[in-house]
């Protein structure tokens, strides 16, 4: 079900906007546009899926969106409204209160996120008290709570667990506690089941559901995983090579996919007859530094016209929320009124 739907007019009103939003890198001897013009919404209790493949520009965008891109990359165009506030304008002293209280970010590799020498709930609490929810005396047992909610077996012990003596599956309960810590209305995901397993994988999945219905949650989910994307999201924008070139319902992408490599994404995931040959896109994912003037997917794709290679394609309505970049949809002729 849409979560738009309804007649309440604060539904139509986007909680994220995020306007041609473009990210570069600054390096020699040319600077490399990781993220490029990139538009799209979340509404209130979404869940946006942004999928494609390793390289494509996914996790350069969510960290983007919260300002925490590393030199030499930096946001040179686009906006970021969140709240009635451009992010990519704010103070960077109103950012911080942003992260974390706006919104929570769960890191794709929790060891790399989490401090080893700080115990889990120390984490927890940290984020409770920087953002003035609770006093240093109250944030362990807020804490305790918290790694209760993402059902982690005796919080109370676990709470004065290191990083390093929880499981994979485990550590990353703990990065959802501190992403819900504060209540933000936003949640980014980055690709938060990777290095799981699949038992695994599919209790993480179950639990993103039940904290968004818990916590009232919106959620940007980024993976490169169909599967995924499909339990889990209400709309999903397909990402190549820094674009977004496909974007609407997960059911209309999924039963009538339009874009080439949105089809060939479909067309890769497991589950033929048994003993039946993968289907793989052809070629590799293009050098960002070296991208042809054209369509970037143009070098792999089957329905490759002659304009392909010299003009991006521009956005194109399939429908009132699908929409497509690529020239097999010609944008319709709109005739103007003889005056």
């Amino acid at each position: 079900m849409d979560p738009r739907a309804g007649s309440d007019p604060l539904l139509s009103v986007p909680l994220l906007s995020v306007q041609h939003l473009t990210t570069v890198f600054e390096t020699r001897p040319k600077a490399v546009v990781a993220v490029n013009d990139v538009s799209f919404e979340i509404h209130k209790g979404e869940t946006l899926g942004l999928v494609g493949e390793s390289g494509s520009g996914k996790s350069v965008t969510a960290f983007s969106l919260i300002r925490l891109v590393q030199p030499p990359g930096r946001v040179v165009n686009g906006r970021v409204m969140f709240q009635g506030r451009d992010l990519v304008t704010l103070p960077e002293r109103d950012m911080r209160q942003v992260r974390g209280a706006g919104i929570g970010f769960v890191f794709q590799e929790p060891m790399a996120a989490l401090n080893p020498v700080m115990r889990v709930g120390a984490h927890i609490a940290e984020a409770l008290v920087v953002h003035g929810l609770a006093s240093r005396s109250e944030a362990k047992a807020r804490a305790i709570e918290l790694l209760r909610a993402v059902k982690i077996t005796d919080p109370d012990k676990r709470v004065d667990d290191y990083p390093h003596q929880l499981s994979g599956g485990m550590r990353q309960r703990v990065m959802m506690a501190v992403a819900l810590a504060c209540k933000p209305p936003l949640v980014i995901a980055d690709e938060p089941t990777t290095a799981l397993d699949v038992t695994v994988q599919a209790q993480v999945l179950e639990l993103l559901r039940d904290m968004k219905r818990q916590f009232d949650l919106s959620l940007l989910l980024i993976t490169h995983d169909l599967g995924v994307i499909a339990e889990t999201a209400d709309r999903v924008a397909v990402m190549y090579a820094g674009r977004i070139v496909e974007q609407g319902p997960v059911r209309e992408i999924f039963h009538n996919p339009k874009h080439p490599y949105t089809r060939g994404l479909l067309a890769s995931i497991p589950g033929g007859s048994a003993g039946s040959r993968l289907k793989a896109i052809d070629g590799t994912v293009p050098n960002l530094a070296a991208l042809p003037p054209g369509c970037s997917f143009a070098p792999r794709c089957p329905a490759r016209l002659p304009i392909c290679d010299t003009v991006f394609p521009p956005v194109t309505a399939i429908s009132q929320d699908h929409t497509v970049r690529c020239y097999l949809y010609p944008a319709p002729v709109v005739h103007k009124a003889a005056e």
